[in-house]
């Protein structure tokens, strides 16, 4: 037997949340780069390693804060090495892994940026939200994050983590 098909109202919601879901993450991008010069990937990047202790981060550690593949972060965090955002450093407790780092120019770029995302942020969803929405947006992001991390990739990531790989 196959997957039942979506039923019309289950269509609405799934069309619904995928069109805002494309439009906010452009509009969001398009509004944080015009604003800061930073892309929505430079700006989660930062922000994870702002908020982590010293600022700086494993890699696997980072991979599992930004939910990207390996080789995507790979070759983004080169370009931000390269505008002087970030700075590698090797593993001392493992040779083959690396940390990093954000600089004092990465500090500042996300600092500054942090503003002005928050501000888009609630234009263009929070501040049309009752706060009844809210709740059952907050409600609906933790169920389905509930189920996503059940997933195979996320828990062989999580693994990784805690071996220190």
């Amino acid at each position: 037997m196959g997957t039942l098909p979506l039923s019309p109202r289950e269509a609405r919601a799934w069309d619904g949340y995928r069109r805002m879901q494309g439009l906010l993450a452009s509009q969001l991008n398009r509004q944080l780069t015009a604003d800061t010069g930073l892309s929505d990937a430079d700006f989660a990047i930062l922000s994870a390693l702002l908020g982590a202790p010293g600022h700086r981060l494993r890699g696997l550690a980072l991979r599992c804060e930004v939910q990207w593949e390996k080789s995507r972060l790979s070759h983004h965090l080169g370009r931000m090495q390269t505008r002087g955002l970030v700075v590698r450093e090797e593993c001392v407790e493992d040779s083959r892994g690396a940390v990093f780092q954000l600089t004092d120019a990465g500090k500042a770029a996300v600092e500054a940026a942090t503003d002005d995302r928050v501000a888009a942020v609630r234009t263009y969803l929070l501040d049309l939200l009752t706060p009844e929405q809210l709740d059952a947006l907050t409600e609906i992001s933790g169920a389905v994050l509930a189920r996503l991390a059940k997933d195979d990739s996320h828990q062989r990531a999580v693994a990784e983590l805690a071996r220190g790989t």
